[in-house]
């Protein structure tokens, strides 16, 4: 019998997005021939092998909103002319022509929001394009059938505000035994110094990158800051480091492949997410790092975001700051990497990762897409 065939839809190029590969491994396991649709940037790197299908759209544009209407008319005629018996959009950013496919062809649409996309800075700080987004997001999301999320807080929200049912399902690695396969000195990291490291493909305002460099002026020598990833505060970032002459001090690579990344989260000594809480979004956020993090069997750092929080204390793996003055976080990642409790720390998140992990959380994704089959 012919396999079905789903087209999973996202906006990015396809190279870091953990929760959209988990999402594609978990449909091949449901039985579908699958097509992953994304985008191709100047500065994008070669896919990795992967055992279905990809496809990344080049556009005339790569921001801005020409980008995001070329984007998702694109997106829309490859759905269109293109076989499927599901689809599957990523973000509100994606979710338009997936909704309107899905009606054209009677096939059913799962929707996965990452995030409270409207109420993200970038938005809130312009008024017309957040209301061009909430419109979309207030007309499509109440017709949705099956939808899901990243965690309990945005599922409550958005049940809420659209009377629409959200499934949970958190962005956790599978577990796996911490074996390093590289050293410090193969990754080029020193050997002898407290490494803190910042991940993300989101490292972008009010995320507490920019207080974070500033604090490593207030750190001995001994420690370094490793920030990997992507986002609109980098150059700033950059810019900051040379200011304040934090050269020896924080060090950047760019965004790379999950099993490489890695490498450097399990050489790493504490994982750092400050979030601020400025915005709904960041207030309900529970960031893909903080699993990468435990999963590597790092002490964390954090902010006292709810969701965040809740697993921090719940599993003793890492402490909070207060507010995002320089000096107090540094005086906190001192105390951390210092503490005495910092062994118990690293225990602790054997446990955390034993109780997350994807191979349970898969279950409610299994179950819903065997619902729509």
């Amino acid at each position: 019998m012919q396999k079905k065939k789903v087209i999973v839809s996202v906006i990015n190029d396809l190279v870091t997005d953990q929760r959209v590969a988990r999402t594609c491994s978990v449909l091949m396991e449901c039985d579908y021939d699958l097509l992953l649709v994304g985008r191709v940037q100047k500065q994008s790197k070669p896919l990795e092998a992967r055992l279905y299908d990809c496809k990344r759209m080049k556009l005339l544009f790569e921001s801005g909103i020409l980008f995001y209407l070329f984007f998702n008319i694109r997106l829309f005629f490859v759905l269109l002319f293109t076989k499927a018996d599901l689809l599957f959009a990523n973000d509100l950013d994606t979710l338009l022509p997936n909704y309107l496919v899905s009606k054209l062809k009677g096939i059913p649409l799962i929707y996965d929001s990452h995030e409270i996309f409207c109420e993200v800075p970038e938005l809130i700080a312009h008024p017309f394009k957040k209301r061009v987004w909430e419109f979309l997001e207030k007309w499509i999301v109440p017709k949705l059938k099956q939808a899901i999320t990243v965690n309990e807080s945005i599922a409550t929200y958005f049940l809420k505000k659209y009377k629409t049912p959200f499934i949970f399902i958190r962005n956790i690695p599978n577990y796996s035994s911490l074996i390093t396969t590289k050293s410090r000195i193969e990754l080029g990291l020193p050997d002898d110094k407290h490494i803190v490291i910042l991940q993300g493909a989101g490292i972008n305002v009010q995320r507490g990158a920019e207080e974070l460099v500033s604090a490593f002026q207030f750190l001995s020598s001994d420690y370094l800051l490793v920030i990997i990833g992507s986002g609109d505060v980098i150059q700033q970032l950059k810019a900051d480091v040379v200011k304040l002459n934090l050269s020896e001090k924080v060090i950047f690579f760019d965004k790379m492949s999950a099993s490489d990344l890695r490498q450097y989260t399990i050489n790493a000594n504490l994982g750092i997410t400050i979030d601020k809480d400025t915005n709904m979004n960041y207030h309900f956020s529970l960031p893909n790092k903080v699993f990468d993090y435990i999963h590597a069997g790092i002490p964390l750092l954090t902010s006292k975001l709810p969701e965040i929080l809740n697993i921090v204390k719940t599993y003793q793996i890492g402490m909070t700051i207060d507010n995002h003055h320089p000096e107090h976080i540094a005086n906190k990642i001192n105390e951390c990497i210092t503490s005495q409790h910092y062994s118990t720390y690293q225990q602790n998140t054997k446990k955390a990762a034993l109780d997350y992990n994807w191979e349970t959380e898969k279950q409610k994704l299994i179950t819903l897409i065997q619902a729509v089959n």
